[in-house]
């Protein structure tokens, strides 16, 4: 049997538990998938949880992964996107073959993309971005999925719609993709998001912003202070939801709508402006269609469409930071998380710096 190397997590807990090992290589491809030679895979701050044994988007999330098993060899490879070259399709493939360079979000279920070799359903591949290397482009498509589905698909917002969005953390990797989806895909005249030092509000508004604010002071008065031209219709939450309730409530104009892919427990809208408002509250989550197996062609097509627009000039990286992809760089890519403060995406690629062999 054919093995490759990966790094994993043969036991659930803190950074030091990601580890090399030599596994087999994936060989049999049900008919939609696609086995890629991994180029560069990126970090999302789900690979913490993941890591760390406590991921419960889903209540039964680790039922249904690879997962360590204590006594019998078990490992799971953890990377929910990625960037490479196809190596095999399955027998229901179309638009693909050998040799093709693609990028891709990965199943929630499947083994990841921080390995040699990783099989992935072709109908969340597109073809990778012309003008971008490996490394940018595997930074790209967990954020920009999520932001799209978010902004697009759950709020509904209409291109050219005169009315503006809050976007909590806005310098984060979603948030920043979120403010070039707001004002390049959907032309939105007002895109407000909130960050809390200098380089992130100038990264943030290199990523599309008009107007920013701190979201360590009070938002409601800071937002009524810009005296906006159109209203605030939509609020978009990736960084800790239930702080930001009662400020949303405060500040969305009635029948709006508040998004939120980050967990929270206890979220009260009873009896606030909530429920006066008639505002909607809707979760986002990227990993919804493939694990109900739904619409499962729709992430390729949203990053086909991302591929255009960025050969076309109109979108750009958030990729901030870069690793090599073995060991030691993956693991300083989560301590990089984990730390706090991050702006954009961490990547890491086998091309980048000096180390020792990929994933090694």
């Amino acid at each position: 049997m054919s093995e490759m190397n990966a790094i994993v997590v043969e036991k659930y807990g803190g950074i030091e538990n990601l580890v090399h090992k030599l596994v087999p290589k994936p060989t049999k491809l049900e008919e939609y998938d696609i086995l890629v030679q991994v180029k560069a895979a990126s970090v999302n701050p789900i690979d913490m949880k993941v890591r760390a044994g406590v991921y419960d988007d889903y209540a039964d999330y680790y039922d249904h992964v690879p997962k360590p098993k204590p006594g019998e060899g078990g490992y799971q490879i953890i990377g929910f996107d990625g960037a490479g070259v196809v190596e095999q399709v399955g027998s229901n493939v179309r638009g693909f073959a050998s040799g093709d360079e693609i990028y891709y979000s990965g199943s929630p279920i499947r083994q990841g993309s921080n390995a040699e070799y990783q099989l992935v359903d072709s109908r969340a591949v597109a073809k990778k971005p012309k003008n971008l290397d490996f490394i940018q482009s595997a930074a790209l498509p967990l954020t920009w999925i999520t932001a799209y589905e978010a902004l697009v698909e759950r709020m509904e917002i209409k291109k050219g719609e005169k009315a503006g969005i809050l976007i909590i953390n806005g310098s984060g990797g979603v948030g920043s993709v979120a403010s070039q989806i707001a004002r390049t895909v959907l032309d939105l005249p007002v895109v407000v998001t909130t960050t809390s030092r200098p380089e992130t509000t100038e990264f943030s508004k290199s990523m599309g912003a008009t107007h920013t604010v701190n979201h360590r002071e009070d938002l409601p008065s800071q937002i009524e202070k810009l005296e906006l031209k159109v209203p605030i219709k939509y609020i978009f939450i990736t960084h800790s939801t239930t702080p930001y309730m009662e400020p949303a409530a405060k500040i969305c104009a009635p029948f709006g709508k508040v998004c939120s892919i980050v967990q929270a427990k206890d979220i009260q809208m009873y009896g606030t402006e909530f429920m006066a408002k008639s505002l909607s509250f809707i979760w986002e989550l990227l990993g919804t269609k493939p694990w109900y197996k739904i619409d499962l062609e729709s992430h390729g097509k949203i990053l086909e469409e991302l591929r255009q627009l960025i050969e076309d000039g109109k979108v750009k990286t958030h990729l901030q930071q870069s690793f090599r992809l073995d060991l030691k760089g993956l693991r300083k890519a989560h301590e990089a998380i984990e730390s706090g403060g991050s702006m954009g995406k961490n990547a890491l690629s086998v091309d980048f710096g000096e180390g020792s062999a990929p994933f090694t």
